[in-house]
């Protein structure tokens, strides 16, 4: 019998994931997504009834492609990742508040995020999924839609790099205080997972932790169409 996508993370590398977000912002879950799920995902793209808003990323700046806020009820397999997905991460990221001395504590749940959110009028979802074609790209960006903001997110990869596009390279910037920004570029495969922080992550100096900020985009696509979903686990505002 074929596993389902929650056994499937289940049996993830937890321990890895939590060493890869504190060591370098970003932790990789190949495989976790099968053929089928995928395709689903990028056929959902299609349907716009599934979708909040769509936004045109060369209207406002943001790079050249297309991506759409899904509304609630969100897909089933977006919802199972969502609450699959964040019980694993709200203990690393009580770790970084408490690091970093901020006054901040995550709930065990994502349904205690989202009720944060909504008391602080934040109630939208911010779940989407992206669609780049020849030359599209996505400048350098943070996803925080409010001042309640989970500090890490996931991109889901739907296509396979190499054979459905080319270049669309997945980039990372972080920021260390009096120093020149230092770049990570990343191409993941069809089905896997990238978790990454949203906009900082606790780094160990001489005197202490200190923030590194960092922001997140992708490279420009010479070829094909890359379609992402992105997992944000807190909502926005209206």
């Amino acid at each position: 019998m074929s596993s389902t996508v929650i056994e499937r993370l289940a049996a993830s590398d937890w321990q890895q994931v939590a060493e890869g977000l504190h060591t370098k912002g970003f932790a990789h879950i190949p495989g976790l997504l099968r053929n089928e799920e995928c395709h689903q995902l990028i056929g959902d793209y299609h349907h716009q009834e599934l979708f909040r808003k769509t936004v045109i990323m060369e209207r406002y700046r943001f790079g050249a492609g297309e991506y759409k806020y899904f509304s609630y009820p969100l897909p089933a397999l977006i919802q199972q990742l969502r609450e699959a997905l964040y019980p694993e991460l709200a203990p690393v990221a009580n770790r970084w508040m408490a690091a970093l001395g901020i006054d901040r504590h995550f709930p065990a749940q994502h349904t205690g995020l989202l009720e944060l959110c909504r008391n602080n009028g934040q109630q939208l979802p911010a779940a989407l999924i992206l669609k780049y074609g020849p030359g599209g790209f996505n400048t350098l960006h943070q996803d925080l839609y409010g001042d309640v903001y989970f500090p890490m997110q996931a991109v889901l990869f739907l296509n396979e790099p190499g054979k459905d596009y080319t270049g669309g390279e997945f980039v990372l910037t972080e920021q260390v205080p009096r120093a020149q920004s230092k770049a990570i570029v990343l191409k993941p495969g069809k089905g896997d997972v990238l978790v990454f922080t949203t906009n900082f992550r606790p780094v160990k100096g001489s005197k202490g932790y200190y923030r590194a900020a960092m922001k997140h985009g992708v490279s420009e696509v010479g070829s094909g169409e890359r379609y992402t979903v992105g997992i944000i686990f807190h909502d926005a505002h209206s």
